[in-house]
């Protein structure tokens, strides 16, 4: 009789391990995402700053940084100015080490980091969105940016939106360019 319970005991224990991991193994291949468009290259830090200043953020803003990499961008955003910030990467390195810096940073309670397609994120939320990404994925984007609330501030590390969506500003930040929209 106590042996047939200790194997009852275990099988129930069985089932509750495997059905715990079924969610979780489902999810992983759920989540299974396309190779990124471009290589990781970090943003250097007085770029970040000179790209939030641009926009005027505040702590009233939810920046939505789109190729989020290591992190820099949102969590610069809610440790200057207070804002809230949501990186993207399809990545999962990136988002791992995104997670590590904000760790450090201990801004966890105004950023995260999510692990998805940035073409098929919903950013309807943001009030600022950054980007370091190439040309053509600047004008891929075009239709969705144009989608966001009037008022939305956009900066572009290096690549502009091409000549349909000429910039409101630029600056030269030490050789490299950033560009800005507002959304009308």
């Amino acid at each position: 009789m106590r042996v047939r319970y200790f194997r009852v005991a275990a099988l129930l224990a069985l089932a509750v391990v495997v059905s715990m991991a079924a969610p979780a193994a489902a999810q992983q291949a759920a989540t299974k995402l396309r190779d990124p468009d471009v290589i990781y290259v970090p943003t250097p830090q007085e770029v970040v700053d000179a790209m939030l200043a641009m926009a005027n953020v505040t702590s009233k803003d939810v920046v939505y940084d789109l190729g989020s990499g290591d992190g820099r961008i949102p969590i610069t955003a809610a440790q200057k100015y207070g804002a809230r910030g949501i990186g993207i990467d399809i990545n999962p390195e990136r988002i791992k080490e995104a997670n590590e810096n904000l760790a450090k940073a201990k801004v966890g309670d105004k950023v995260k980091f999510l692990n998805q397609d940035l073409f098929e994120t919903d950013i309807s939320q943001a009030t600022v969105v950054t980007l370091y990404l190439l040309p053509s994925l600047n004008l891929k984007l075009m239709p969705t940016l144009k989608k966001l609330k009037p008022g939305t501030r956009i900066v572009s590390h290096s690549f502009d939106m091409g000549s349909e969506w000429p910039p409101e500003k630029t600056q030269d930040v030490n050789g490299r360019t950033i560009y800005y929209w507002t959304i009308k």
